[in-house]
């Protein structure tokens, strides 16, 4: 289980994700590092579910990333026809969030290439947590930039989630 959130806002993504990886009803690892830069690190990525789903996923990503020059939607939208038709990847338990600066998007193994309406994503356990908390903030105390309400309301979550920890890892792309 885990937490990873993005936000856009102010002219910046930041996403972040929590270094809690557990199995069953124990966590095995506490620094485990959950959003990653591809494309020549102009792509952030952030991922939730099984690990090494996500990671085969960040691989076929990065190929298409490439495949389309950099086009985060175009990627996007290719990775998620192939995962949803794909005999062995639609098995694959995972989701991903990606910005390019420009765009945040949320990908899911049922087809789904989603931009979210007010800039806020959250996946995993503690996704809901950690989004509810950074629309707040957005909404009441909009001078913060995009890091800074990442890592307040990730921090936020694993207050609530116990599959949630405090060991945050925060990246951004203007």
């Amino acid at each position: 289980m885990t937490t990873v959130l993005a936000v856009s806002h102010n002219g910046s993504v930041a996403i972040g994700g929590d270094g809690q990886v557990t199995v069953a009803n124990y966590a095995v690892k506490h620094k485990a590092v959950k959003v990653r830069r591809l494309h020549e690190d102009k792509v952030l990525v952030g991922f939730a579910g099984a690990a090494a789903d996500a990671l085969a996923l960040l691989e076929r990503f990065e190929e298409k990333l490439k495949d389309f020059q950099g086009n985060t939607v175009r990627a996007a939208t290719e990775l998620a026809k192939v995962w949803r038709t794909d005999r062995v990847l639609r098995h694959l338990d995972s989701q991903l969030v990606a910005s390019d600066g420009k765009v945040l998007l949320l990908m899911t193994g049922s087809g789904e290439v989603l931009s979210p309406d007010d800039g806020v994503l959250g996946i995993g356990s503690g996704g809901a947590y950690a989004a509810a908390a950074a629309r707040a903030l957005v909404r009441y105390a909009p001078g913060l930039d995009a890091a800074t309400i990442v890592r307040a309301a990730l921090e936020i979550a694993a207050d609530i989630c116990i599959y949630t920890n405090r060991e945050i890892t925060v990246e951004v792309v203007s």
